[in-house]
């Protein structure tokens, strides 16, 4: 190739001590050498040298911890909070009439560890119909649309590797009913990785750096650059409901979630669960010197997870599960600062080509990922608040094939059919334990719907998915 590469990258490249990723530039055709350039200008610089020398702020989570104090919540009974659950559900209502409401969805993953090389969100886990998690959630917003009136735009979020695979699955299934216009699909950043011994940029092959998603702390420039937050202000959205796809037991846009937000004057509020045990792997969320934070499991000392109150429960009793209602304004300014969110390492084994320009299959860690988590956004907004739910109604991620310990299907699909056997229950349907039932937001939003549509002393003996339509 007689192309060379633009003067700025070579002296960015220089500066950083960087240049051995034009190594290979003679060996390139145009198109590699277009990746490659692309790429590299997609590179700050001086921010990277940062992470590589530490010189970013790393919190001090064994102090944080020892100061750390359960969060200001609306508890499941309603307590906690200087309104009532009824003042909030009129607040989320009003508000999701009035079109303020938008949704966010994070689906960059595959489901790899599902036993799937398609995008997380096209996994089937209807226990009756087989509807994908992206159908789960679609059919919410079409119900959710219904109810109130309005059309709710989904924000939608993939990786490099899952998103054209989920562009052409939402066109090819007519956006699930959504209108076409409503569903914003775009691409989350990313961030090279670095080889741990050295600090060196690694090369996926000659003509690419190794790359990975910049994790969902990247939504929020995501959001920015993908034009998003110009789409909602111009529909008159103003609040996001976010979620990550792997819960089919979350509800989008959950009216007295919304609520509770607007009534706490929160610029973001969280969803937590109480926690089963003191080490669980959850982030957990503190008050820590007047401010919102999440410490995660394994930045939290055993002695500050196992510490109890008087009555004998967990201190730090509450659990993140990826939960949130945002006003966009906040998270506007969040976008346009480089600080807003501090950047988190996982050390990881990563395929990268040696100076001979081989590939190099690593059999331990070998490199360090960079990415940002969106609750560290807490710490900077205004009254963040928090928001208990009951784990058996809201959270029932899908996350390892069957088999594993934790968070596969099979307990995924149990646990909805566990939440609407409790709803037709709720309205005198008399339903054996053993029995598997489904029922689509189409048909029911939950009990207050599923109500006006079941006869009280009904019977139902045999499994049943309660479809839209029926």
């Amino acid at each position: 190739m007689t192309t060379v590469p633009p003067k700025q990258i070579v002296q960015s490249l220089a500066d950083a001590n960087q240049s051995h990723v034009l190594r290979y530039w003679d060996d390139l055709d145009d198109a590699g050498c277009k990746q490659l350039i692309a790429q590299l200008e997609s590179i700050d610089f001086d921010l990277l040298v940062k992470l590589i020398s530490g010189a970013d702020d790393k919190p001090d989570f064994a102090a944080m911890a020892s100061r750390a104090l359960p969060p200001p919540a609306v508890r499941i009974d309603g307590t906690g909070a200087a309104w009532s659950p009824a003042d909030a559900r009129i607040a989320g209502q009003r508000a999701l009439a009035a079109g303020r409401v938008g949704a966010v969805i994070v689906a960059g993953g595959q489901g790899t560890r599902l036993g799937s090389d398609s995008p997380k969100g096209m996994f089937p886990i209807g226990p009756l119909s087989g509807r994908t998690l992206f159908e789960f959630f679609a059919d919410a917003l079409l119900a959710l649309g219904k109810e109130y009136s309005v059309r709710i735009p989904l924000y939608l979020m993939t990786s490099p590797l899952t998103h054209a695979e989920t562009v052409a699955y939402w066109k090819e299934n007519d956006y699930l009913g959504l209108a076409a216009e409503d569903v914003i699909i775009f691409c989350q950043g990313t961030m090279p990785a670095i080889d741990a011994a050295t600090g060196k940029l690694l090369l996926a092959s000659k003509d690419s750096l190794s790359l990975s998603p910049d994790g969902h702390g990247g939504t929020v420039r995501a959001l920015q650059v993908s034009g998003c937050f110009d789409d909602a202000r111009k529909r008159g959205v103003d609040l996001l409901s976010y979620i990550q796809v792997d819960n089919p037991l979350v509800s989008l846009c959950n009216v007295d979630f919304i609520g509770h937000h607007l009534m706490s004057g929160s610029e973001m509020t969280t969803q937590v669960v109480r926690k089963r045990y003191a080490e669980e792997k959850v982030g957990n969320v503190v008050m820590v010197d007047g401010t919102l934070r999440i410490i995660e499991y394994s930045d939290l000392p055993d002695e500050a997870a196992q510490q109890r109150d008087e009555k004998g429960e967990l201190k730090l009793w509450a659990g993140n599960i990826a939960v949130h209602m945002f006003d966009i304004p906040f998270l506007r300014r969040a976008s346009t600062s480089v600080d807003a969110l501090p950047f988190h390492r996982a050390i990881k084994a990563t395929n990268a080509i040696d100076q001979h320009g081989d590939l190099v299959k690593p059999a331990s860690p070998n490199s360090i990922k960079f990415e940002r988590f969106i609750f560290d956004l807490l710490p900077l907004a205004e009254n963040a608040f928090v928001v208990e739910a009951d784990a058996s109604d809201a959270f029932a991620p899908v996350k390892n094939a069957d088999g594993a310990a934790h968070d596969t299907p099979s307990q995924s699909k149990a646990a909805i059919c566990r939440l609407h056997r409790k709803w037709l229950r709720q309205v005198g349907v008399e339903i054996a334990d053993h029995v598997m039932v489904e029922i689509n937001p189409r048909f029911a939003l939950g009990p207050d719907q599923l109500a006006k549509k079941i006869t009280p002393g009904q019977v139902i003996a045999n499994d049943h998915y309660f479809a839209p339509g029926q």
